[in-house]
């Protein structure tokens, strides 16, 4: 498979998100999988949580076709096709939410974060990455030397990100940052991966055209300055890891349900 063959990197950050789940202690009944892909976080979590329903959601049919052949034992997870945008699921209905290298391609992150805290129950973990603005730092800068179009995505920084989830109503939420950088063999084999796991520019200003044999020349000469001792292509990802805490839901007087500030606005805007 072209994209599993290429999506190195997600598998690395996967393996590495799935490890601090080692650190917590409860086992969730109800577990989503959010821009599930290929399923490779669904595989590790049907082992993990032998017990719980797991649920996979990617926008893309395709993607999910592949989740549903992971199976453990007699399980495989529930797929759903579905935008992390206008998650279809009922309040409180999730006691773990899990997401990994995904939300780098929504454009409100706040109002993404919000749908996936009313999802969850109260005191349930969300727990995700995606990537800082240092990503593709030597592409971009490269491109930048060859014309004035953005090739490249612009991401949020880890503060933003932060920001995104206290304005969502998630409780002691940590964010942080490492490198990790992948090197190829020749500017082709990057641009090659790039492509094959859709890491296209999600910016209105970027070139719509096709990229010229010249123009590529021009940019494999501007990358040379980057190139390392042993003459490799180094292309360095900034991973963002955060997680937060869904707020317990409040009774008051008559049963009536306290609701976060961030969830009223998300109804008034939709109406």
């Amino acid at each position: 498979d072209t994209y599993d063959a290429a999506a190195v990197l997600q598998r690395e950050v996967g393996d590495r998100l799935l490890q601090r789940l080692e650190y917590i202690k409860q086992t969730p009944s109800s577990v989503l999988d959010l821009g599930a892909g290929t399923g490779y976080i669904s595989k590790d979590l049907l082992q993990r949580y032998p017990k719980s329903k797991l649920v996979a959601v990617d926008i893309a049919q395709s993607m999910l076709k592949k989740t549903q052949q992971h199976r453990h034992w007699l399980r495989k997870p529930a797929v759903v096709c579905a935008s992390a945008e206008a998650l279809p699921f009922m309040n409180d209905a999730f006691d773990m939410v899990i997401s990994n290298l995904m939300f780098q391609w929504c454009e409100d992150l706040p109002r993404v974060f919000t749908g996936v805290n009313r999802i969850l129950k109260g005191n349930s973990l969300f727990t995700f990455t995606t990537f800082g603005p240092d990503t593709m730092r030597e592409l971009r800068e490269s491109w930048s030397q060859v014309d004035d179009y953005e090739h490249t995505s612009t991401f949020q920084d880890m503060h933003d990100v932060g920001d995104a989830l206290m304005k969502s109503g998630f409780q002691q939420p940590v964010v942080d940052t490492e490198m990790i950088t992948l090197t190829y063999k020749s500017l082709s084999d990057l641009m090659k991966d790039l492509k094959h796991i859709g890491a296209t520019n999600a910016s209105t200003n970027r070139n719509r055209g096709l990229t010229g044999r010249q123009k590529f020349k021009a940019l494999e000469k501007a990358y040379q300055v980057f190139r390392t001792e042993e003459g490799l292509y180094p292309l360095t990802y900034e991973v963002v890891y955060g997680h937060g805490w869904a707020q317990a839901a409040v009774e008051v007087m008559g049963g009536a349900r306290i609701i976060p500030i961030a969830e009223i606005k998300e109804t008034l805007n939709k109406s």
